[in-house]
């Protein structure tokens, strides 16, 4: 059994394989899962966790060279936007819109489903080397 880090084991898993440049999704409860692309859904009941456990976890595992999120999170979320911009203060952040954003869901190596209920609380963390 692990001592620290992610226990979950599907989640440990994927964030060992990932390469440079691999993506992965941390979503909210409603974002659509692409046909072939992995989900470990982790919501249990609305809320929990929450969009911001996970990140904080997965942030603590994972080289992230790049974080991605939807344009119109700024003003559908603000709360969440400050919470991604104030996590990932020295990291490359792009905005592109909601629809773009899903379309790039497609490449992802898994997508992380949360209980998260609030409007397009969803990320994509672009994994980076620590080299």
């Amino acid at each position: 059994m692990k001592r620290t880090g992610i226990l979950n084991s599907h989640i440990s898993k994927i964030l060992s394989d990932l390469g440079h440049t691999d993506m992965i999704v941390i979503a909210d409860a409603g974002l659509p899962v692409p046909d072939g692309v992995v989900k470990v859904d982790l919501a249990l009941k609305r809320g929990t966790p929450s969009f911001k456990e996970v990140v904080d976890v997965i942030r603590e595992d994972m080289i992230i060279e790049k974080v991605i999120m939807a344009s119109e999170l700024v003003e559908r979320n603000p709360k969440t936007f400050e919470y991604l911009n104030k996590t990932f203060l020295n990291t490359n952040v792009e905005r592109v819109t909601h629809e773009q954003f899903k379309t790039l869901t497609q490449q992802a190596k898994v997508i992380i489903r949360t209980g998260e209920v609030t409007p397009f609380a969803n990320c994509i963390l672009q994994s980076g080397v620590f080299f």
